[in-house]
């Protein structure tokens, strides 16, 4: 009998639960502005990817889905150091926020003691 496969999933802590859920809505978005400016650049298609497949191994309890979804969150402030030498101005508030949010969730105490405990 093969497992379930999830989406989102609930018995998770909430710090996780919402980290994948903004996973999910930041690629959606980031794919949605691609699509909306017509350019496809390498770099945002890998993020959009990469956020995508994180929250989703997040989702189904994978340790590799944890740790490319917290790359997934820190590659733009990496990006935008090294496009304009400072990641806190590089974008729109919102965007810094949602960000933030982001990485916040992922190395909380809770997430990364769930993480450990039953991340297979």
């Amino acid at each position: 009998m093969e497992p379930q496969r999830r989406w989102l999933n609930p018995a998770q802590p909430q710090t996780l639960q919402i980290a994948v859920m903004l996973l999910y809505l930041s690629a959606a978005f980031g794919l949605f502005g691609m699509l909306v400016r017509g350019s496809l650049f390498p770099a945002l298609v890998l993020i959009v990817a990469a956020q995508a497949a994180g929250a989703y191994g997040i989702a189904n309890e994978r340790r590799w889905g944890y740790w490319l979804a917290l790359a997934a969150a820190l590659l733009p402030f990496v990006l935008a150091f090294l496009l304009t030498g400072n990641p806190i101005l590089a974008g729109d508030p919102l965007s810094l926020l949602f960000q933030i949010a982001l990485v916040a969730l992922l190395v909380h105490p809770q997430s990364r003691d769930y993480r450990r405990i039953w991340f297979r």
